[in-house]
């Protein structure tokens, strides 16, 4: 039946020739049509955006493929790299030579300002001001005066920095134990740091006192490296190159310390929170944990590190010829006092947190790269104990009955294990009697005093191996043997 009321298709189709405002429904285009009108045409802004979406995945999915290539073709000619072998402390000095002297160098017109500032801390309202005027001066190399000292220098201690953090941490690790050294692990990292630094700090003075230098004069007293380094070894002597190093290592040591040490507790402290372990992740995830734990260890290290590396622009400025290195800072604190001590502090927080973040992230990319795992978020040991409880399959063995030497098993122990009065002796001429059988499964770890016995089942058999031929109250304690050993009993 049809309806008393025309439909709104019906309304439609007869005023919408009329109406100017009434829109006529749009013949859908056929399927060969469709098919061939491209999608710039219909949706230009969106196709845009989805091409450079496109063509950025394909790149970074060929820059993939080189690096993998480039990985492999890097790992066919050193070989498998072993953890700890030369190969491995080698690999790792090459990466904190690169992680360190590139990132220095990129932050190169950051450190000229620091510098400045610390020297005179009115020279410059801020950051901008500084490298405008410089620029109008002396150009864009102005902006980076001091580059050449800075990345040999910082490239030199990031080889001795990174490689021997790697050799003194397992060094340290193998001193201690396992055990001691993943409960002290924060002791170790602090140490194996401090270490390294102190070796890579040698190396990185005689580029340092040029860079300060070349940075704080007006204009700079040399042009090149080594030619500021000849400058200052004809009038000073090479005693000139290192005349900051106490100071270097009293604002790099404790640097480098809270660098590795923050680090490393982070990085666990991150890997600890996400759902999967370490080695589930790729490799992409695991050198992001590296960057963002580098740019937290960066603030941290730069508050800790910050009034020695003022005292390290002032003495390298100021300091005068044949002056001694206490006379010379109670000097110069007198004249800049507590709160000149942290001048610069906000641009370096900036610039060391972008520098540790970088360094991490080159660094362990590069070990990456070389087949090595990333560094810190290390799983615990196993934990082990001393007194492991197993069924050690534990026997007495020998001819069956009594040989007139104690109790006597055919098997294993329990309430089996004991003599039998009603069984005679089988033993015939010189065969010997029964013994002892215990597995080395079935001893107590040496090293807790408890050598002689052993943890299997077994009756009042279980206690000790030697048929108590010692007893508790001979064994000596470690106070005693410390005593004998220093007595020379």
């Amino acid at each position: 039946m049809a309806p008393f009321f025309p439909t709104t298709a019906i309304l439609q189709d007869a005023f919408s020739k009329q109406t100017p405002f009434a829109r006529s429904r749009p013949t859908p285009p056929t399927a060969l049509e469709s098919s061939h009108v491209p999608p710039i045409r219909r949706f230009s802004a969106w196709s845009a955006v989805e091409d450079v979406k496109s063509k950025a995945g394909a790149l970074s999915s060929e820059a993939q493929n080189e690096i993998a290539k480039a990985s492999s073709a890097a790992r066919a000619k050193t070989g498998q790299i072993e953890l700890y072998s030369a190969k491995y402390y080698a690999a790792c000095t090459f990466g904190g030579l690169m992680a360190c002297g590139v990132t220095h160098t990129a932050v190169t017109p950051l450190d000229l300002v620091k510098c400045r500032r610390q020297v005179d801390s009115k020279m410059y309202k801020g950051n901008f001001e500084a490298w405008g005027k410089i620029g109008r001066a002396e150009g864009m190399r102005g902006i980076f005066t001091g580059w050449a000292p800075t990345f040999f220098g910082y490239s030199a201690q990031g080889a001795f920095k990174y490689g021997g953090y790697e050799f003194f941490k397992k060094f340290y690790s193998d001193l201690a134990g396992e055990d001691a050294a993943y409960r002290y692990k924060t002791a170790l990292y602090l140490t194996a740091s401090a270490s390294a630094e102190l070796i890579a700090d040698v190396a990185l003075c005689p580029f340092e006192a040029v860079k300060v230098r070349m940075q704080t004069t007006i204009p700079p007293f040399a042009s090149s490296t080594f030619g500021g380094i000849s400058t200052i070894t004809g009038k000073e002597g090479t005693a000139g190159l290192y005349k900051g190093l106490y100071p270097l290592w009293g604002r790099q040591i404790p640097y480098t310390m809270m660098k590795f040490a923050s680090f490393e507790t982070i990085v666990e402290a991150i890997y600890g929170r996400m759902p999967k372990s370490k080695s589930e992740y790729g490799k992409g995830v695991q050198t992001g944990v590296s960057f963002a734990g580098g740019y937290l260890a960066g603030i941290l290290c730069a508050i800790v590190s910050h009034p020695a590396d003022v005292m390290v622009s002032k003495l390298n400025a100021n300091r005068q010829p044949g002056e001694a290195f206490g006379p010379a800072t109670s000097r110069i604190y007198k004249d800049i006092g507590f709160g000149g001590l942290w001048n610069g502090l906000v641009i370096r927080i900036f610039m060391i947190g972008t520098l540790t973040s970088l360094q991490w992230g080159i660094y362990d990319s590069f070990k990456v790269f070389m087949g090595l795992p990333t560094t810190g978020g290390a799983a615990p040991p196993p934990k082990q104990t001393a007194n492991l409880y197993v069924d050690g399959s534990i026997v007495r063995e020998g001819p069956l009955g009594d040989q007139g030497d104690g109790p006597y098993s055919a098997g294993r122990g329990g309430a089996g294990n004991i003599e039998s009065p009603h069984v005679k002796p089988t033993n015939v001429g010189n065969q010997k009697g029964d013994t002892d059988v215990i597995p080395e499964t079935a001893l107590r770890e040496p090293g807790a005093g408890y050598e002689n016995y052993h943890t299997g089942r077994g009756g009042a058999a279980n206690v000790h191996k030697d048929n108590h031929e010692e007893s508790a109250e001979h064994k000596e304690g470690l106070v005693d043997k410390i005593k004998h050993k220093i007595g020379g009993k």
